[in-house]
This record gives C-alpha cells, sequence and structure tokens, in this order.
C-alpha cells in the first residue's frame, strides 16, 4: 500500500463527532481527539501549556460560532427574536399596521350666546348671528393637554321644518320676561394632540419609492400631503390600490337620514406610511412612477425588454437586466420631484390624554366662520362668550405598544388575511384599529347564545389614572365602522362594554418571632399587588387563588396562612370610587378560581388600600 493511500485510511478512521455545540463539550473533545490521535505531539494539556491554549482557543471560536448561529436562527421567528429591528420585520411582514401613541377622543360641548329676534311673534335665537365653528379649533385641559375639534359645528344648521340642531336656552330676559339672549349649544368630538404642517423641498432627481421622514414622533394621522401643483397625495395601505373613499357631504332631501355620501375617487398620487417601533417616527413613502408619464400598466411589458441582435452574430453571452426596469410603472403611484410638499398632520397621544370630566374649558384657538352681514362689534362679543366643557372623561388614549405587544397582535394577525374569520383575526383586528380612532385597553370574544353568527365583542379602556374605564360612544362607533370592512357579511359583531369587578383581599399569617412583621407584611402585599396588577389581566381571565397563596406561604419567616378572602368592592367606599358592579365572589369560585363575569375583567384598583396583611 503507498503512503498515500495509508494517509487516507488512516484519516477515515478517526472518529469525529458533531454533537458538541458549548465551550466545556467542545474543550473536552478536542482533548480526546488531541491526546487519541497526536499523542507524540504535545503530551502537556495542562491551563499554562501550549497545547492547552489551542485547545481553549479552538473551543472558544467554536462556541462563539455555535451562539450567533442559534442566535440567527431563532431571529427567523417571531416568538424567539429579540433583536427590536427583527421584530419589527416580522410585524410588519404579518401586515400589522405599526403605530405609536394613540390620542384620545371626548366629545366636548361648545356654548354660544347670541341675541334674541321676533320672527312671527315668537322669540327665538337671531339666525344671521350664529356662527360656523371651524374643525381645528384648539382646547386646552387643566393638566394641559391639546384636543382639536374634528369637524365643523354649524349653529345656524336647521332640519326641513326650520328647527335648530342645536339645543336653546335662555339665559337672559328683560323686566317683562321676555328673552334678551339665548344660549345655544352643540356637541363636536375632538381628538388630542396638536396640527402640525411642515413644508419638505423635493430635488429634481426622480427616485422611486421616494421617502421622507417627519419630524415628529407619535403620528397618528396624516391629513394633508399637496405639492407646490396643487396635486394632493392620499394614504393608501399599500401602493398597489389605486383609489380611495372620500365622504362627501349629502344635499339631497334625505340628508337627515344620511348625513353624508361615500364616493370613491382615483388615487395616482398616492403614499403609505412607515412607523418605527423603536423610534415612533414616520415615514411617507412615495409610489415609483414619473408625474410627466402616460404610462399606468399593471407591469412593463416584456417584450420592451428584450434585446435584439444586429448583424450577423450567431452567438451571444448572457445579458444582465435591471430589475429595477420592471418598477417603472405609474401603477404603483407617482414619486414626487422638482416640488415642494406641504404636509399636514396630527401627532401627540398617551395614557395622560384621557384626561377626567369637566378640564377641558379653555379655548386656545377658536376657528369660526360669520355671516358676512354680522358686525364686527358683534362676532368680537360671541367669539368671547363662548364657552367649553366636557361633561364625560376622554378615553382611548394608550401609549405606544410595547415588542411584546406588537409580538402578541402580529401572532394572531398574520393568518387572518385581512378578513375576520376566527376569534384571533377579531381581536387582532379590534388592536390594530387606526390610533386616531382611539384605542381600547383590553378585548374579549365570546359566542352570541342567542345568534350563532353573531359574535359577543367586550371591551374596556382606561382613564388618565390608569384605571378601566368605560369606553365612550363615540370610539364603539369608529370601532363599528372600522371592523365592517373587514368582517364576513353572514357574521355580526355586538359591541359591548365589560363589566369591570373591583375586589379587595384580606390574609391573616402567622410570622416567626425572630423576623419583623411589618417588613414581612410589606413585602406580602407588593409581590401580591404585582401579580394582581392590570395589566397582568385579560377579559374572562379568571383569578387563581393558588398562585396568591404561594406567594404568601413562600415569603421567608411565614410559618402558616391562616385565613383569606376576597370581597367585592363598589359605588364609593371612604371618598375612594370603584365600578357599580356588585358581584358575589364566593359563589363564583370553582376549583380554586374565580371567574370573572360574562365579558368581565378583575381590576384591584387601590392595592395600597385593598389588599390588607395581618399577622399573628
Amino acid at each position: 500500500m503507498s503512503s498515500f493511500n495509508l494517509k487516507k485510511s488512516l484519516l477515515q478512521k478517526k472518529e469525529r463527532s458533531y454533537l458538541n455545540r458549548d465551550f466545556d463539550s467542545l474543550r473536552a473533545e478536542l482533548f480526546r481527539y488531541s491526546t487519541t490521535y497526536y499523542p507524540d505531539k504535545i503530551q502537556d494539556y495542562g491551563d499554562a501549556s501550549l497545547g492547552g491554549m489551542f485547545n481553549d482557543l479552538t473551543a472558544y471560536v467554536g462556541d462563539v460560532m455555535s451562539f450567533y448561529m442559534d442566535h440567527q436562527f431563532n431571529e427567523l421567528n417571531l416568538e424567539t427574536a429579540v433583536e427590536p429591528n427583527n421584530i419589527e420585520r416580522h410585524v410588519r411582514l404579518a401586515g400589522v399596521k405599526i403605530t405609536g401613541a394613540s390620542p384620545a377622543l371626548c366629545n366636548v360641548d361648545f356654548y354660544v350666546k347670541v341675541e334674541a329676534e321676533v320672527v312671527n311673534g315668537v322669540y327665538r335665537p337671531k339666525r344671521d348671528y350664529l356662527p360656523i365653528i371651524r374643525s381645528r379649533t384648539k382646547l386646552q385641559s387643566n393638566n394641559g393637554t391639546i384636543f382639536e375639534l374634528l369637524d365643523d359645528l354649524d349653529f345656524s344648521k336647521a332640519d326641513r321644518n326650520g328647527k335648530l340642531y342645536a339645543d336653546v336656552s335662555v339665559v337672559l330676559t328683560d323686566n317683562a320676561g321676555k328673552p334678551r339672549t339665548f344660549s345655544l349649544k352643540l356637541t363636536g368630538l375632538c381628538t388630542s394632540g396638536e396640527t402640525i404642517e411642515e413644508n419638505i423641498t423635493v430635488s429634481s432627481e426622480f427616485i422611486p419609492f421616494r421617502s421622507i421622514t417627519l419630524s415628529r414622533s407619535n403620528v397618528s394621522e396624516i391629513t394633508r400631503i399637496v405639492d407646490t401643483d396643487l396635486n394632493e397625495y392620499y394614504e393608501v395601505e399599500a401602493l398597489s390600490n389605486d383609489v380611495v373613499y372620500k365622504k362627501v357631504a349629502n344635499t339631497t332631501s334625505d340628508s337627515e337620514t344620511v348625513p353624508d355620501n361615500l364616493y370613491i375617487i382615483p388615487a395616482p398620487y398616492r403614499f403609505i406610511t412607515r412607523t418605527s417601533i423603536n423610534s415612533s417616527i414616520t415615514t411617507i413613502v412615495f409610489g415609483s412612477g414619473r408625474a410627466d408619464s402616460t404610462d399606468d400598466d399593471i407591469i412593463p411589458d416584456p417584450s420592451e425588454i428584450a434585446l435584439p441582435l444586429y448583424g450577423d452574430r450567431k452567438t451571444f453571452s448572457r445579458v444582465a437586466i435591471d430589475p429595477n426596469s420592471l418598477l417603472s410603472t405609474n401603477s404603483l403611484g407617482v414619486s414626487p420631484t422638482n416640488t415642494t410638499l406641504t404636509i399636514t398632520y396630527r401627532a401627540g397621544g398617551g395614557l395622560n390624554h384621557n384626561v377626567a370630566p369637566r378640564t377641558l374649558r379653555s379655548v386656545v384657538s377658536l376657528l369660526t366662520s360669520f355671516n358676512q352681514s354680522v358686525p364686527a362689534g358683534k362676532i368680537a362679543q360671541i367669539r368671547s362668550n363662548l364657552e367649553v366643557n366636557n361633561p364625560e372623561a376622554a378615553s382611548g388614549g394608550e401609549n405606544a405598544p410595547t415588542l411584546d405587544e406588537f409580538r402578541a397582535i402580529a401572532l394572531n394577525y398574520k393568518n387572518s388575511q385581512s378578513r375576520i374569520v376566527t376569534k384571533p383575526d377579531l381581536i387582532a383586528r379590534v388592536y390594530s384599529m387606526p390610533p386616531n380612532f382611539g384605542r381600547v385597553y383590553r378585548v374579549g370574544v365570546r359566542s352570541n347564545p342567542t345568534n350563532p353568527l353573531s359574535s359577543l365583542l367586550y371591551i374596556i379602556s382606561r382613564d388618565a389614572d390608569g384605571y378601566l374605564t368605560v369606553s365612550p360612544d363615540s370610539l364603539k362607533r369608529n370601532l363599528a365602522k372600522y371592523l365592517n370592512e373587514f368582517r364576513l357579511t353572514s357574521d355580526a359583531v355586538d359591541i359591548l362594554d365589560s363589566p369591570v369587578v373591583n375586589y379587595k383581599f384580606n390574609y391573616t399569617v402567622a410570622i416567626a418571632d425572630n423576623v419583623d412583621k411589618t417588613t414581612t407584611l410589606g413585602k406580602i402585599n407588593q409581590s401580591i399587588s404585582n401579580y394582581l396588577r392590570t395589566k397582568n389581566f385579560q377579559i374572562d381571565q379568571p383569578i387563581v387563588i393558588s398562585d396568591i397563596l404561594n406567594l404568601i406561604l413562600n415569603q421567608d419567616g411565614i410559618v402558616s396562612l391562616e385565613n383569606y378572602n376576597f370581597r367585592n368592592l363598589r359605588d364609593t367606599v371612604k371618598d375612594r370610587k370603584y365600578s357599580s358592579v356588585a358581584y358575589n365572589l364566593r359563589q363564583h369560585t370553582m376549583r380554586g378560581m374565580i371567574q370573572p363575569p360574562p365579558g368581565g375583567i378583575f381590576e384591584l384598583k387601590y392595592p395600597e388600600y385593598d389588599i390588607i396583611g395581618n399577622a399573628v
């Protein structure tokens, strides 16, 4: 046998293991391999020897490579990814619209005072003096949060019988008791946040899918983009969508029943938005077509890309074709060039925007329109007498979802295919509603016992202090309109308020003599408070009693648990306000769990008062 064949046969007989992945196992395998096949080369493999150094360095490299291989594999899965940028990519691929903090919504009463006039012997507000309060009128709450009116309020608007839509009341009479001044009230929907206008100069260079990053974070809505030539750009879900829906005031005889008409309009100038999870900064992405081109094919004609062979050439080499030429089409919208874009958007939001009732009283910027016949002095007087008030608390404001919350939404959302079929589809769609419509805090879905084709959707919101509160009607209406676009024709969804059950927890423990009782009880109360925090509970989630008992018994110094009980709290207790839900917790305890009412949620509202521990 030749020396080459002998060497080859020896190599084939060497045993190699591919099951070692960490430093210690790799080092042990390298030591075994070296001493087995190279016993005459190096005999010393101690920590201070050259052989030990080679073994350690090789094991270290293998351990690092193994770690990064596992890490990269985990990053391919949404459930196991930990890198924020990779989680954001997974969320986008699942089709979830990433948003920042959402604004709060609030119904605000606007009051104006005008003098009286007599028509056919009847006293009424002077119609010519009634103003229109324009949208984007700014109000300010006691905590400094800015709210803006979303739609115009026309105090002169009346039905077909001439009756004003506004609520009219007499505020001042003369000596004979005849009205001199009337007060009129209209309610308008306001949203928190401020309207910002940015002017962006776009170069003459044509850039497909041009992107522009806005300066403010937590953008809830882009209200308008218009260029120098007055071309208006519309926001779409995908650049392939070439039409948008627009509401137009209904001026026909059925306007009382149908106040607005819905029109489909073409949108050659369009854009999409992308928001970063980490910074909550929004980037606008435009289309890839040229404004001066008439090409509107869905895809370019492939024959136009074919290369002719000139002369008598019989052979040719491979030719590389730029794939970007397949994107030179206006079917994905127009990319702006050599113009100035005026971008108007609304930004701001958060949990602290859920202001309390009767705290929205100041007018920061009042936009009005009057009849031309109204004297300037009267206009100034009416404007100065304007009053505002929010009879109910603002709701729907939420902080930006965390990475874990986006991960949970995407896991439910990625298989929904933009329609609601299953329960996870419905929950994911509710959580992904655009933030300018408000956001609910918790969602629960139950089957309707009276209608197999209907589902009961329970929702709950939070106020500015983080306590659970009933979602306002305006948020429910927005949610109903939003869900209607995704539900199946034969399905129905009933939106209901989730009943909130407040409670207190009392317990008595025996503590060892060598342990400070006050400190021990404080640690137990803190552990129970952390476990029963509202963010740890979903709608229809029970309280597992054994988990709480384990927290008590596992505390150092606890000898035994003497007794414990849960008790419902409602209405007002010692100046602390609770929900009005009366619920017998003992009767609804089964198998060691306290079950909430159907569609209900538990809330330990004041843990510093509602967790009471005693020591014996």
